[in-house]
């Protein structure tokens, strides 16, 4: 009686697992209509999502922050093991990241600064079902869609670096395409808190030192007279940027004169690391005009790492808002870690807390973020 009892429920239990099996077959998804970056309504199958391609400056940067790297199909030249250290002088962390990954992939076309359209053929050649695109144009986005015969959805960094809303609304859009939109919140979220503290903390500060930025990259590495006027990474924390009395200076990334420097005369000095060596074949040459600063004789001097390579590293370009904010407002930054804050920003953009391990240590990184203490010595070196 008791092996009748004990097989009916063996028995029971085995049509128990079978039903709920069955229970678990997955519900096929309902196609979404998204509204692209530059306005273009695209429809997209969330059951056909998983074979990507990225095209165009930082598209495939955008994608490493919310997307799945291994639904990658193909890649740009710049982004695999061809060409990919002509930058050299400026990291990019997903890059080095996911390199095993990338220099696997079959090429999707050359990339880089200086190609300014997707190559539909090498693209249809790897079959993907979904294509990324930071060409910020709607005539070459359909053109390319309908060429492939795949959508494509047209993202945009902005001109407010990490602090844009272009690049809300972009991680938002990813968010749907790709299936992912908690990570794309953690991220936009992360980015919101990291502004909020910079005002805060800019609001308890009563320095009024002035700042500059030198080195700035603007297609490929500069020297000290690359800078901006109005620096989206000074701005967050009102921070006195030497330049502001100076007239008829444009926006964005501009090249100044000696002159216009020398007028400025800024109490601190960030040099971009990208340039460096830039700037030492400057200085040998005019080590006069330089030493006359303020910032060079009292050793106001400091490193930041490259943000800009290939569109912008938005991890970096945090990291040195906060780098920025602790050198000019000291009074705010009180036992402020600058190491750990890096490593943070490069964890919740990356996943890895690779600035100690890894952006720091690279050799154009020159240690890292830091203060140059012989500025003479240093840039004669």
């Amino acid at each position: 009686m008791k092996k009748i009892i004990l097989l009916i429920v063996t028995i029971i239990f085995s049509l128990s697992l079978a039903s709920c099996a069955k229970d678990t077959t997955t519900t096929p998804l309902e196609p979404i209509t998204v509204t692209d970056m530059v306005g273009r309504s695209v429809t997209i199958d969330l059951n056909h999502n998983d074979r990507v391609v990225c095209v165009g400056a930082g598209a495939l940067r955008l994608y490493s922050y919310i997307g799945d790297m291994n639904n990658l199909v193909g890649a740009e030249d710049i982004e695999r093991s061809v060409n990919a250290n002509m930058f050299e002088g400026a990291p990019r962390p997903y890059y080095d990241l996911h390199k095993e990954l990338l220099k696997t992939l079959p090429t999707v076309g050359v990339g880089g600064p200086r190609n300014h359209s997707a190559e539909a053929e090498k693209i249809i050649a790897v079959n993907p079902n979904l294509i990324i695109s930071e060409y910020e144009d709607e005539t070459a986005a359909n053109t390319l869609q309908e060429k492939t015969g795949v959508p494509v959805i047209v993202v945009k960094y902005g001109s407010k670096s990490v602090f844009a809303e272009e690049l809300t609304e972009t991680f938002t859009l990813l968010g749907k395409v790709l299936n992912r939109s908690e990570r794309a919140s953690e991220l936009i979220d992360y980015i919101a808190s990291s502004k909020a503290d910079l005002e805060a903390k800019a609001s308890l500060s009563s320095s009024t030192k002035t700042i500059y930025i030198g080195c700035l990259g603007n297609w490929g590495k500069q020297s000290i007279l690359s800078t901006n006027k109005i620096f989206p990474l000074f701005t967050v924390s009102n921070l006195n940027n030497a330049l502001k009395d100076i007239p008829d200076l444009g926006n964005g990334t501009i090249t100044i004169t000696d002159e216009e420097l020398l007028t400025a005369n800024p109490d601190i000095i960030i040099i971009d690391a990208a340039g460096i060596e830039n700037f030492k074949q400057a200085y040998a040459q005019n080590k006069d005009i330089y030493d006359e600063l303020d910032a060079f004789k009292n050793g106001e001097i400091y490193i930041e790492m490259p943000f800009n390579c290939y569109y912008t590293n938005l991890e970096i370009a945090l990291m040195d808002a906060y780098f920025a904010a602790s050198i000019a407002l000291p009074d705010a930054y009180v036992n402020f870690d600058m190491e750990a804050k890096a490593n943070e920003i490069a964890e919740a953009f990356l996943g890895e807390r690779m600035y100690t391990t890894h952006i720091k240590t690279l050799e154009y990184a020159y240690g890292g973020f830091r203060k140059i203490s012989n500025p003479s010595d240093f840039f004669q070196s």
